[in-house]
């Protein structure tokens, strides 16, 4: 390391010799500068030109942010125990760990509630193709074959335990 290299070290902004380090301290070198829009877009637009979507089913909003956006998505709206879910996760804020534990649950169980209506409809669903299995086996056969084994030991291990017991 030569005494360029050791002063620049020393400096506040020891890593600036490290290419785009610091790009924020320059406003030139900031990637997106050029495209950035100032004012922004809708800024003078009177709100009465805006106009609200309409809601054709219940859209579940954050508690943090009054009203609803202009646009949003139109989901399908929650229904059964997962919407039930759904609908308590809704009741934290975003930044609880309950609010997005509770949306993971609604999550697993509306796939459950999905292959509850398919079988319901006569429809078996082939959940080895659906969940990707040929492409694993195509692409990571070794993985398959772990996995295999794996289920292959749980199910093993609920046969024993679930099994009548012998008495001698």
């Amino acid at each position: 390391m030569n005494a360029n290299q050791e002063n620049r070290m020393d400096t506040p902004h020891k890593y600036a010799h490290i290419p785009g380090w610091g790009a924020d301290l320059n406003i030139a070198d900031r990637p997106a500068y050029p495209m950035e829009r100032t004012p922004p877009r809708l800024e003078g637009v009177p709100q009465a030109q805006l106009q609200s979507q309409r809601r054709t089913v219940e859209v579940l909003q954050s508690n943090e942010r009054p009203g609803m956006t202009p646009l949003f998505g139109s989901p399908n709206p929650p229904r059964g125990l997962s919407g039930k879910l759904r609908r308590l996760a809704f009741r934290y804020s975003e930044n609880d760990l309950r609010h997005w534990l509770i949306l993971l649950a609604a999550d697993r169980v509306d796939v459950g509630e999905g292959l509850v209506e398919d079988l319901q409809s006569g429809h078996v669903p082939n959940l080895y193709a659906e969940m990707g299995g040929p492409a694993e086996l195509r692409h990571n056969p070794a993985g398959a074959a772990r996995k295999l084994l794996t289920v292959a030991a749980v199910l093993g291990v609920v046969y024993l335990a679930t099994r009548p017991r012998r008495r001698s």
